[in-house]
């Protein structure tokens, strides 16, 4: 009785915790397996985990992708990239087309 309560409380801060990561730009999949092995810990964490869409971004001068700006490399070309004199808005601030 005891380990099926446990399983369906994992299981609930699991779901939990993967919807917020799946929010925040980041994977389902590794936030349900974070917040379901430390279900309070994991939770926590993923509502603490910076949002990938507020980010700001770059242009890679090599190949043109569009890159976060934390990126030291480009994993289209792998060019190492410096910091730009100018960023770009990040996807939260970018309007999405119709």
């Amino acid at each position: 009785m005891a380990g099926g309560a446990y399983i369906s409380i994992a299981l609930g801060f699991a779901f939990g915790g993967a919807i917020v990561g799946k929010i925040k730009g980041s994977s389902f999949f590794l936030w349900f397996l974070i917040s379901g092995a430390v279900p309070v810990i994991g939770l926590l964490a993923a509502v603490c985990y910076r949002s990938e869409r507020d980010e700001l971004r770059r242009e890679c001068p090599t190949c043109g992708r569009v890159c976060k700006l934390h990126d030291a490399l480009c994993v289209r070309c792998g060019t190492e990239l410096e910091f730009p004199e100018r960023a770009l808005a990040s996807e939260a601030a970018t309007p999405v087309a119709s």
